[in-house]
C-alpha cells in the first residue's frame, strides 16, 4: 500500500479531535468505567502515568495515519464524510470490536467494560474517519 498523498494535516487534526473525544468520554463515564474495571479511583490514580497519555496520543496518531491509508487504498476518501464514516465503522467492527471482545473475554472482564471501551473506540474511529473524509487526502 502506498502512502503517497496522505493529508498529514487531516491525520493530525483527526488525532487531536479523537483524543479530545476520549478525554471527554472517559471523564463523563469515569465512575461506570472504574466500576466495570473493578477498581477504585485511588487505585486508578495510583497506577496512572503521564507516559500512558503520550502513548495513547501516539497510538491514535498511528491509527489516524493507517485509517487514512486504508481510505486512500479503498478510494473511500473521494466519498467524503460518508466514505470516512463507513470505512471507520467497518475497521472498528472488523478489528477493534472483535479484539476487545476476545481479549476481555479471556481476561474475564465485565461486559460493561467491553461496551464502554468499545463505544470509545467506535467514537474515535468515526471522528477520525469523518475528519479525514472531510479533509481528503
Amino acid at each position: 500500500m502506498a502512502f503517497e498523498g496522505i493529508n498529514y494535516l487531516a491525520v493530525v487534526v483527526a488525532m487531536v479531535a479523537s483524543y479530545a473525544f476520549g478525554a471527554a468520554y472517559y471523564m463523563a463515564l469515569a465512575k461506570p468505567w472504574m466500576a466495570a474495571l473493578g477498581k477504585t479511583e485511588a487505585e486508578v490514580k495510583a497506577g496512572a502515568s503521564p507516559v500512558v497519555y503520550g502513548v495513547a496520543a501516539f497510538a491514535q496518531l498511528i491509527m489516524a495515519f493507517m485509517l487514512a491509508g486504508v481510505m486512500g487504498h479503498l478510494g473511500a476518501v473521494g466519498m467524503g464524510a460518508v466514505g470516512g464514516l463507513t470505512t471507520a465503522f467497518f475497521v472498528w467492527l472488523g478489528f477493534v470490536a472483535t479484539t476487545l471482545v476476545v481479549n476481555h473475554g479471556f481476561q474475564g472482564a465485565r461486559r460493561s467494560l467491553t461496551l464502554i471501551d468499545g463505544a470509545h473506540w467506535l467514537g474515535v474511529l468515526l471522528i477520525q474517519g469523518l475528519v479525514i473524509g472531510l479533509f481528503g487526502l
